[in-house]
């Protein structure tokens, strides 16, 4: 039935969590398909350890970035519904017996689930799972409790039927990638839901200073995909980069007119830190989800202004997107 397609490079830990987790799964009825992305740290002794329990189709090729090796999956992939995890995801047992039912009761060609931290979790993973679920910061842009857009699946967890892959094709080498498959999906006239349910527990980035980098990336992709589909981008996809722009203005009023002013960032930081607080049940995972949140808000916001001057002002990189419309047009 399903074919579980993973992209992986250099991270053999993350390999055993996942392989374990899958191995244990009530419903049973799917193939994994591990993609070795030229990886210096092969996970191929993981991968060994978990062949008699799971259906494994281990393959290894050159780096090409994880666009691509998704592809390659799907190419050698033999289910008839295709599910996408990355490799920090761990997955509860249910997830597939859910998914089945999910399937089998409200059937949708494209569907994406959401993500929950795990109880093994450290506090900074907590943090950042907060960051990046929370209504507070681009949490709720996210497709998550509430309907601030149209819902659109990412790869760390979603999935789609072989008829989708045949019609609409892969995954494109750009960052949105996800985005991009699912606004095509939608085009090609498919169904797309949230099957919440169907969650898994996703690790994230602890080092804070990729943290910053994924979530800047993030921003900057929502500019990518604006120059491919004008009607996919809203207001509210905008709000980070209002929030980067309106907090220079307030501590610009601050320091010139009156130090009242700081009052607004102060209310913005207490209710992250009450809201946190209230979900973890914990001063330090509130505290650290602070930073995190911050962190979320600025790189993503700061990822469109960069782009948005870049592409749109200075009409500058705009060659690829064209090359990427004459391939998936």
């Amino acid at each position: 039935m399903f074919s579980i397609i993973v992209p992986i490079y250099n991270r053999p830990d993350e390999a055993a969590e996942l392989l374990e987790s899958l191995a244990v799964q009530i419903y049973t009825d799917f193939e994994l398909v591990l993609v070795e992305d030229g990886s210096t740290k092969p996970c191929s002794s993981e991968v060994e350890k978990y062949r008699s329990l799971l259906n494994i189709n281990y393959i290894v090729k050159g780096n090409t970035g994880r666009s691509d090796t998704r592809n390659v999956g799907m190419q050698a992939a033999k289910g008839d519904y295709f599910v996408f995890f990355d490799s920090d995801c761990i997955i509860p047992k249910h997830y597939f017996e859910t998914l089945n039912r999910c399937l089998q009761e409200d059937y949708a060609d494209c569907y994406g689930g959401p993500d929950r931290e795990h109880p093994s979790f450290t506090a900074m993973q907590k943090a950042v799972n907060y960051a990046m679920t929370s209504f507070l910061t681009t949490g709720g842009i996210r497709g998550g409790k509430v309907n601030l857009e149209k819902f659109k699946p990412r790869t760390f967890n979603m999935g789609f039927s072989r008829k989708v892959y045949e019609a609409v094709g892969g995954f494109k080498d750009m960052y949105g990638e996800d985005i991009d498959l699912s606004i095509r999906i939608n085009n090609a006239g498919f169904t797309t839901k949230l099957y919440r349910d169907a969650f898994v527990f996703h690790k994230r980035r602890v080092n804070l200073k990729k943290f910053y980098k994924q979530v800047n990336i993030f921003g900057q992709a929502r500019i990518n995909l604006y120059k491919l589909y004008p009607d996919s981008l809203k207001l509210v996809h905008a709000l980070p980069a209002v929030f980067v722009v309106g907090s220079v203005g307030i501590l610009l009023l601050a320091i010139f007119m009156s130090a009242w002013f700081l009052v607004f960032p102060a209310i913005y930081i207490g209710l992250l830190f009450l809201d946190s607080l209230a979900k973890t049940k914990s001063l330090k995972i509130a505290g650290l989800s602070i930073i995190t949140s911050l962190i979320q808000i600025y790189g993503y916001g700061l990822g469109f202004i960069q782009s948005f001057v870049r592409k749109i002002i200075f009409r500058q990189g705009l060659e690829d997107l064209e090359t990427l419309k004459k391939v998936y047009k």
